[in-house]
């Protein structure tokens, strides 16, 4: 329930429901790329190997040095991005259920935690991996073919402001005007 003058969420029902919507709906999209991925690997392959190769850049001397032209390593990247998204889908779930068990009355301090490791790893990978390395580093932004920056962003940003609003509703029901005991919610 809200309270209406000081706008507090007083609920831990509603703050357990609300996170484990927000977090389950991050595990499920990173869970269908990782199987995507997994299921259709040729397809992403051939995506890491041009922005990694940098062919469909500019090839502007400055940079072309950067470029990784090895099918291995660039095969390895691509796996590492796999097993990273497998791990983070593992994770997001295991937090959605940790949610649910807050649905019944439990502490959702375990929930938050792993909802921050796994909302984290998937800014860590779209942010610093496709945005950082792959959009500056290997200048994807260049590419028309092989650009996955906005992808990158849109998750990025939603996994940020999952992550935020898990916090922020975390401090609204930890506030002094919280009516339940900041032990029994945290």
């Amino acid at each position: 329930m809200v309270s209406e003058p000081a706008g507090r969420i007083r609920s831990l029902r509603t703050y357990s429901a609300v996170s484990a919507v927000l977090t389950g709906t991050i595990a499920l999209y990173i869970a269908l790329v990782a199987f995507g991925n997994i299921t259709d690997f040729d397809t992403n392959q051939q995506f890491v190997r041009h922005v990694l190769a940098m062919d469909t850049t500019f090839k502007d001397d400055d940079l072309m040095w950067r470029a990784i032209k090895s099918t291995a390593l660039q095969d390895t990247a691509y796996v590492a991005i796999i097993v990273w998204e497998s791990i983070a889908a593992l994770v997001l779930i295991a937090a959605t259920a940790m949610w649910g068990a807050g649905l019944r009355g439990g502490s959702v301090r375990r929930a938050r935690q792993a909802s921050t490791v796994g909302l984290l790893m998937l800014m860590l990978l779209f942010g610093a991996g496709f945005i950082a390395i792959g959009g500056e580093w290997f200048a994807m932004w260049q590419s028309k073919t092989w650009n996955g920056l906005e992808a990158a962003t849109r998750v990025f940003l939603i996994s940020g402001i999952v992550l935020l609003l898990i916090h922020l509703l975390a401090a609204e029901r930890t506030g002094p005007d919280a009516t339940h005991d900041r032990n029994a919610t945290d």
